[in-house]
């Protein structure tokens, strides 16, 4: 496996493009548009916020997936087309846009939104920027395409890689965005694959909804779970490897490519939190099964005080042990270990559930690096697990407190 260029256009058969339509009102210029196009049918799968407010979008989206097939992924930012009264004619016009200029059956699009809750969407932006943007497709649209996707991010999300299956070179694209209200069970993010793969739809969602569980579902910003998260792929077979409906070894490599894409994404989502100057992972080890083991790496992570802690550089340990001990899983509190590791080094500062001497210099010099992991080891079980997430700072206050404006 090896990283490649072209994000979700990496993958043969796949073109994107993003424009500003005006969305988000007069005097901005920000992408706020964009379109992922495969030149033919593709096998689709998609997995969607846990949340019981759902975004009009996912349920337009879901309709369009039963058959197992999409050949278009549409989506707009600045505005969530949520809790609307007419959010699904909305989100259906912009499938029905995308047929219009592109020819593609609106029942083969995926559509999504993300931004404001409860404001009415227009299609009239959309409807007159739709022509441009199915005319800029390209295979180097992929930036585009991410940049028109973010809200509060202050960065774009893409990445692709090339693996082997079935004799053939494929590739795996992918886009995200995500910055506030991102936890657990999906949050506000959204990210969107592509790959040449010839696989069966059953496989494909299979693939993507277990991968998720060890991904999307183990990140967190601020423990809100929003409206809008999807996570959709499409494979479109151009790489001509014979089609994969059985878990065999073509399988196998396509999963991994898939862990592979969406731990990158998630790891650039958790590290451009709203506010963030941190991206924080925790590794949890030796805990009595995986299920122990996510909820104590997701109690870590989301817990605000350790938030805070890692924030000012504060080797504060006990917040650590308090957050695995509130997490409901089975685990021995007198086994624990903590180590805060980063570029700067490693200080061991927790064995067997109490503290250790360590050097409060080295704890600040390893706490001080934009990327720390604080290591957890629960005893001696096979239960691993990993988390990721961001400090809090004052500007995740200041940026939320004016979200709307």
């Amino acid at each position: 496996m090896e990283s490649i260029q072209g994000g979700v256009c990496a993958p043969k058969g796949f073109k994107a493009a993003g424009v500003c339509c005006g969305i988000r009102g007069k005097g901005s210029d920000k992408k706020d548009l964009a379109l992922i196009v495969s030149d033919v049918p593709a096998a689709a799968a998609a997995v969607y916020t846990a949340n019981l407010v759902k975004g009009a979008p996912i349920a337009i989206t879901r309709e369009n997936l039963k058959d197992g097939k999409a050949r278009a992924v549409i989506c707009n930012s600045g505005n969530a087309n949520t809790c609307n009264a007419d959010g699904p004619e909305i989100a259906r016009g912009m499938c029905r846009l995308v047929e219009k200029a592109a020819g593609i059956p609106a029942a083969d699009v995926i559509v999504a939104s993300t931004g404001v809750i409860g404001q009415p969407l227009s299609l009239a932006p959309m409807a007159a920027a739709i022509d441009g943007l199915v005319s800029s497709l390209g295979t180097g649209g992929s930036g585009q395409a991410a940049e028109a996707i973010l809200t509060t991010d202050l960065r774009t999300k893409e990445i692709a890689v090339a693996f082997q299956a079935g004799g053939r070179t494929c590739a795996l694209g992918g886009i995200a965005k995500g910055s506030g209200m991102i936890h657990p069970n999906m949050a506000t993010m959204l990210a969107f694959l592509t790959t040449d793969l010839s696989i069966s739809p059953e496989l494909l969602q299979k693939a993507l909804s277990e991968d998720v569980k060890d991904t999307y579902n183990m990140i967190s910003v601020d423990g809100d779970t929003s409206t809008n998260d999807t996570v959709a792929i499409l494979a479109n077979g151009l790489a001509g490897n014979e089609t994969i409906v059985e878990e065999n070894r073509d399988y196998e490599a396509f999963r991994q490519a898939l862990a592979l894409v969406n731990t990158y994404l998630c790891r650039a989502i958790a590290g451009d939190g709203e506010g963030a100057t941190k991206l924080l992972e925790c590794s949890v080890t030796g805990a009595t099964d995986k299920e122990t083991a996510c909820k104590a790496a997701k109690a870590v992570i989301c817990s605000d005080l350790v938030k805070t802690a890692m924030f000012g550089a504060d080797a504060n340990w006990g917040r650590v042990l308090c957050a695995i001990g509130y997490c409901g899983g089975d685990i021995d509190i007198d086994a624990v270990g903590v180590e805060f590791v980063s570029h700067a080094g490693r200080v061991r500062v927790c064995g067997n559930g109490a503290g250790v001497p360590f050097s409060e210099e080295l704890a600040a010099r390893v706490l001080g690096e934009k990327e720390i992991v604080i290591e957890v080891c629960l005893g001696p079980g096979p239960g691993e697990a990993r988390a990721w997430g961001c400090d809090l700072s004052y500007d995740y206050v200041r940026i939320n407190g004016d979200y709307r404006s």
